[in-house]
């Protein structure tokens, strides 16, 4: 009895894995007429300097696509920097593409899912990428 409810709990387990990778293909196929760009812009009306006060953190942006590309953050103590390019020595990376990038931020894919499914890929400090969504919520 005990192989048949192990049996029975992989098989939901694969069918709501399969329901949820569905889902996720579908927001991810949203069409938006955003691009990095104007993600990057928007996030400048939204920074919260009183979250940021004691926060030195530098965030990188590597976007693939045809609209991809590099930006950076510079978070420090209640300010912030922003620009095009590569900074040097980011305390976080962000490795996805442009449509997933914009997906994030707009709402239409999940960072938790994005990241578990291979989508973002997170290279450094995971408490600093967490902090970024308090800052430019």
């Amino acid at each position: 009895m005990k192989a048949n409810n192990g049996y029975l709990t992989l098989t939901i387990a694969t069918i709501i894995t399969a329901i949820g990778l569905g889902a996720a293909s579908a927001a991810s196929k949203e069409s938006s007429s955003s691009t990095p760009q104007q993600v990057c812009d928007g996030m400048r009306q939204s920074f919260q300097a009183q979250k940021a006060k004691g926060v030195h953190a530098r965030y990188q942006w590597e976007l693939s696509g045809p609209n991809g590309g590099e930006w950076w953050i510079d978070v420090n103590d209640g300010t912030y920097t922003m620009g095009k390019g590569k900074i040097g020595n980011p305390s976080v990376t962000f490795v996805t593409s442009d449509k997933n990038w914009v997906a994030l931020s707009n709402g239409t894919l999940g960072g938790k899912w994005a990241f578990f499914t291979g989508r973002l890929k997170i290279r450094g400090d995971q408490n600093v990428a967490r902090k970024l969504d308090e800052i430019f919520p």
